[in-house]
């Protein structure tokens, strides 16, 4: 196993916060984990937590995220927002992916609503996101990523579900590359006024006959829209609208 490189990543990483402050492990159990200990700890808006491995990683409604060692990206984001950027995130961290990737591979990845983004219908990448309030007050926002980068996955029982990067291209890609793009592009858009549409031509869901899983409930319908807050807008099929901040979503035979 390669190691990441961290003076490499602080020569390509072009941000004024995202990305300066590294915490860097080569196993862990759960970067999410430590990335809440240091924001307790009062670690700087910006910090990131990243691992070769993790042991126990997890991605949303607690489920175990594959963590092979040294071909792929974990890490988590530790940002302090105001309020009324809170929401914004489950747009950023997506979209930030579907660019880095772009930038780094010409591939055009498109994001399953809310947040996993794929390459033609296999996930590539996960995205967990966790907050700390203190009443009105947003103490710190978590954005976990995994991201499969030279994963080969071919070989793997998770194949038909699941892609990497050097699986679509051919060849193994420099990690320090694609987290730096990475990086970059969260800064930029965290810091746009201008995220939710670009956010929004990407999320392939829209259109889509669905089920919609929410607090253990089931809701079948159109996928119709996503409003600016990252909310899903579904037709049902008496016509009427429902709208869900967030839930399980899988398309319907």
């Amino acid at each position: 196993m390669t190691p990441l490189n961290l003076a490499e990543i602080e020569r390509l990483v072009t941000t004024a916060a995202v990305g300066r402050h590294i915490s860097y492990f080569p196993s862990t159990g759960s970067t999410m984990d430590d990335a809440r200990r240091l924001a307790e700890e009062g670690a700087p808006h910006g910090s990131i937590v990243i691992a070769d491995e993790q042991t126990a990683g997890r991605g949303r409604f607690a489920r175990h995220w594959v963590s092979p060692s040294g071909t792929n990206l974990y890490l988590t984001l530790l940002v302090r927002p105001e309020v009324a950027r809170l929401r914004t995130l489950s747009m950023v961290a997506p979209l930030a992916v579907c660019r880095a990737v772009k930038a780094v591979t010409g591939l055009a990845p498109m994001i399953k609503w809310p947040n996993d983004v794929q390459i033609g219908g296999r996930k590539l990448s996960g995205i967990l996101i966790e907050s700390e309030l203190s009443g009105a007050e947003v103490n710190y926002a978590l954005i976990g990523i995994g991201l499969n980068v030279n994963d080969p996955i071919a070989d793997r029982e998770i194949a038909e579900i699941a892609t990497s990067l050097a699986r679509e291209i051919g060849r193994d890609l420099s990690r320090e590359a694609v987290l730096a793009a990475l990086l970059n592009e969260f800064e930029a858009l965290y810091e746009s006024a201008d995220v939710y549409a670009r956010w929004r031509e990407r999320v392939i869901t829209l259109g889509q006959d669905v089920r919609v899983t929410f607090r253990a409930d089931v809701y079948e319908g159109l996928a119709e829209d996503v409003d600016a807050d990252g909310s899903l807008v579904l037709r049902l099929h008496d016509g009427s609208l429902m709208t869900f901040e967030a839930g399980e979503v899988s398309l319907r035979a």
